[in-house]
């Protein structure tokens, strides 16, 4: 017997081949065939991810605008039904208490993702920081009823559209489409132009029960235009190559979305917050730490808490590294004293007990042709 927690879909990995690990308590797919195949699969036809493992928190209440304002980064009043929002949480000294994805279900509704691994954490945050009446503001942590179906990749539109009579062209990156019928599942999908890879695609939300029934569905339909399952390995590489943060790696307790480069998700005008004042002198006079991409110039790959020096004193660590699929160069990401975030920049890599070089190079890694 296992003490990990399995996600709805756990049933179906092993008709695909799929190889499981622990990850943060759950038992997932680390991949089905390959991980180089399978990131090559999403970036060039498409793949199918189970990511049920996510959190979902909702919350509600004639307050909960106003709620979600003052304790996230970015401006909840910028959304309307149908329409989500990447944002953060952080703690009075502007650390990262988790980011997380905002979708808006209604006026006075909204359904929170958060990172699997952190869900306790953030319902608990969410509760604690609540100074309204449960009339005003209800928080429910309602992961259990979910399960979360990611289809990224060129062809994911064409794969899912023969599924529905939902127009999903009309679906525009982080809007969604509620109350979606897919084939012949029996209840309704959430539908959002969301995702993790770099790639065009939906995150499909549905209820637990239907979960394996539009999974084979999709694999099944998906068949002739090259839809495989893909696991954690691949999920990390295409996000990375991508520069898409990663809870743990480059944000953290620790680290600020300043430092993480997520500024875009900083609105410090839009009134006070949970950590505003941190967060608002960092963008004016810039963070002591900058996240940079590096590509090593020395054979070696650069793994996250690497140590990174500069004429022999240590002036950061990496927070994610890989020999990248597409790419096939050795890059990581690297999070360094300000000064020495400059492209060109050479910087020292400690990889075990030797000390190799590398140089500061631009970020995405990757983006895909539009």
């Amino acid at each position: 017997m296992t003490d990990l927690q399995r996600t709805p879909l756990y049933s179906e990995y092993s008709k695909s081949g799929a190889k499981t690990i622990d990850f943060g308590g759950w038992d997932l797919p680390v991949q089905f065939s390959s991980i180089k195949q399978e990131h090559e699969v999403t970036r060039t036809k498409a793949g199918l991810f189970d990511v049920s493992h996510m959190g979902e928190i909702h919350v509600t209440g004639p307050k909960s605008k106003e709620f979600l304002q003052g304790i996230t980064t970015n401006d909840v009043t910028k959304l309307v039904p149908d329409r989500a929002q990447y944002t953060l949480m952080c703690y009075p000294d502007g650390g990262t208490v988790d980011d997380l994805i905002i979708y808006m279900l209604a006026e006075n509704d909204y359904l929170l993702v958060v990172n699997a691994a952190n869900t306790k954490k953030d319902y608990e945050w969410l509760v604690e920081n609540n100074t309204y009446s449960n009339e005003e503001v209800s928080i429910s942590n309602v992961s259990d009823d979910y399960a979360q179906l990611a289809l990224q990749g060129p062809l994911a539109e064409r794969i899912l559209q023969q599924l529905t009579d939902t127009d999903l062209g009309a679906i525009k990156f982080f809007r969604f489409a509620q109350d979606v019928k897919i084939g012949n599942i029996p209840g309704p999908a959430l539908v959002s132009r969301t995702g993790y890879t770099g790639e065009d695609g939906f995150e499909i939300y549905i209820n637990k029960d239907y979960a394996p029934d539009l999974w084979n569905l999709l694999l099944e339909k998906g068949a002739d235009q090259g839809l495989e399952p893909i696991g954690l390995g691949a999920r990390d590489t295409l996000r990375f190559e991508a520069n898409l943060a990663l809870y743990g790696q480059e944000l953290s307790a620790t680290i600020t979305p300043i430092e993480a480069g997520l500024t875009f998700a900083v609105k410090v005008d839009k009134g006070d917050f949970i950590g505003r004042e941190v967060l608002k002198k960092q963008l004016e006079e810039g963070p002591d730490r900058k996240l940079v991409g590096i590509e090593m110039i020395d054979k070696g790959i650069p793994r996250h808490g690497y140590k990174v020096l500069y004429e022999g004193e240590e002036v950061g660590f990496v927070t994610s590294g890989t020999q990248s699929p597409t790419l096939k160069k050795n890059i990581g990401l690297a999070l360094v004293k300000r000064e020495l975030a400059q492209l060109d920049q050479q910087l020292t890599v400690q990889v075990r007990n030797r000390e190799l070089s590398s140089v500061v190079i631009k970020t995405p890694f990757y983006k895909r042709e539009k």
